[in-house]
């Protein structure tokens, strides 16, 4: 079936969205009540998208996850940065922190709502993370888990999951995910665009097709919570269960149908994209960031650094326009030299000189070079983005001598290397984003003297259009556009 024929049949004769204008209060009410809280296991540091006013760590300590979950009703993203790792690791990283926040909600004698938030583009560890936080909860409590709620829905940037199909909006089209550029990802790529086959593709057929549920936008426009909460309870084992969703009443019906069955006595995981995260802490929307809503850190006087690391095409595109349009000083990693462990110091040594030199004077743009290199196979894959992003982390760590005034990274490793290694952040709060939905910007309030508060945009490589790199750059630099005319 071509991506026009399926969108067509998805959508032709969709019931009209069920809106209920208490939804968010409900939700929030419920947490209060029974102290429910949430912990989001951030596989990169992008899921923040369309939150605020919530907590961010950084670091994997058990002690900040505390601090970030203590009031009842809270959210705490925990960025594990596991896409970056081989599954081995991922699964230990999960394994250890999914421990810790199991045994602090017993210490706590309140439930913890475990997100596994992962790419709207279903790049990732999916199974095998989810696998390793059923296996933790299993030991630390001696109670399995109902189901997994897979949710990718990212609306704000046409991640959406319509007939079980999940869609990405590409170049103002809605296409099959599985075939866009993102299902051919050198480390996670996958062929399903029907999350119920992406689910037995994953699972190499350990998972059978008939054993994933769906909840339909029908049955949750149509039959409300109860009709989503029915569904749920018939979820047994970890039950994958595939949830549609085109816009935010379709999550918050479904979150108000997962209270009830959670009232019930059932407990449930989530491997979701950035919007259910929203839904589940019932958080308000939120205007996007003007100049005036992020004044740069300590006045002016000092000059900001742009960071792009990410390879997607579309990342490449909006390089090209930030280029042309932000005057900016450009400094090139060239990715080559990194790789040849003969030439590598050297270049790093000449690219990080000439950075603080001028940061001195001008903002600057420090770039991988586009020409995307690749191993052998997945793994091999994964070691080479792991050299480019130590030498970026490299290079931002002497740019801190410098007076930063704003910092924004492209890509979502480069985001978290960037924040926790070169700049030394540890704990940050989310302020909002800048565009609806996108390019989240967070206030670091412990970090190192010299980051404690200078703003910092996470900018995911895949997210926005071929203007928005410069438009974010723009805002930043006090010469945005006007709202009529911004992207």
């Amino acid at each position: 079936m071509t991506g026009t024929a399926a969108a067509d049949e998805a959508f032709g004769s969709l019931p009209e969205p069920l809106v209920l204008p208490d939804a968010r209060t409900r939700i929030r009410e419920s947490h209060a009540a029974t102290g429910r809280r949430i912990a989001v296991l951030d596989d990169d540091p992008t899921g923040s998208q369309t939150v605020h006013g919530v907590s961010v760590v950084t670091v994997l300590e058990e002690e900040e996850y505390a601090a970030g979950l203590t009031d009842p009703g809270s959210t705490c993203f925990i960025l594990t940065n596991t896409r970056s790792l081989p599954e081995p690791a991922a699964v230990a990283s999960n394994l250890d922190i999914g421990r810790a926040v199991y045994e602090l909600a017993q210490r706590l004698s309140a439930p913890i709502d475990v997100v596994s938030r992962g790419d709207s583009t279903l790049r990732g560890h999916v199974l095998a993370e989810v696998d390793a936080l059923g296996k933790v909860r299993r030991e630390v409590t001696g109670q399995p888990h109902d189901g997994v709620l897979l949710v990718p829905a990212y609306i704000e940037a046409g991640r959406i999951t319509a007939g079980d199909i999940h869609w990405a909006r590409v170049q103002g089209e809605l296409v099959p995910v599985g075939e866009t550029e993102f299902a051919r990802d050198a480390t996670f790529g996958y062929a399903s665009s029907d999350l119920r086959d992406f689910v037995v593709e994953k699972s190499g057929g350990a998972v059978a097709r008939d054993a994933v549920l769906s909840i339909s936008l029908e049955d949750i426009r149509l039959g409300g919570p109860a009709r989503v909460s029915e569904i749920l309870a018939g979820a047994r084992a970890g039950a994958y269960v595939v949830v549609n969703a085109i816009d935010y009443p379709d999550l918050e019906i479904v979150v108000l149908g997962l209270l009830e069955a959670e009232e019930a006595g059932q407990v449930f995981l989530h491997r979701s994209g950035p919007s259910f995260v929203r839904a589940l802490a019932g958080i308000e929307p939120r205007a996007p960031l003007t100049s005036a809503d992020i004044p740069r850190a300590g006045g002016t006087g000092g000059h900001g650094l742009v960071v792009v690391g990410s390879h997607v095409g579309l990342t490449s595109r909006q390089l090209e326009v930030a280029q042309t349009r932000c005057g900016l000083v450009e400094v090139q990693l060239d990715v080559p030299s990194l790789l040849d462990s003969a030439r590598r110091e050297d270049h790093l040594h000449a690219v990080s000189r000439q950075v603080v030199e001028e940061l001195a004077g001008h903002d600057v743009l420090l770039y991988t070079s586009r020409r995307l290199s690749t191993g052998a196979d997945a793994h091999a894959s994964l070691d080479i983005a792991r050299v480019v992003s130590a030498s970026v982390v490299a290079v931002v760590a002497a740019a801190r001598s410098a007076r930063l005034t704003w910092v924004v990274a492209k890509g979502g490793i480069t985001s978290h290397d960037v924040a926790v290694h070169g700049l030394g952040i540890r704990r940050a709060i989310v302020e909002g984003q800048v565009l609806p939905g996108l390019v989240s910007v967070l206030r670091p309030v412990d970090a190192p003297p010299e980051v404690v508060g200078v703003p910092y945009v996470v900018f995911a490589g895949n997210v926005g259009d071929e203007t928005t790199l410069a438009h974010v750059i723009e805002l930043f630099r006090g010469v945005s556009q006007t709202e009529e005319e911004a992207p």
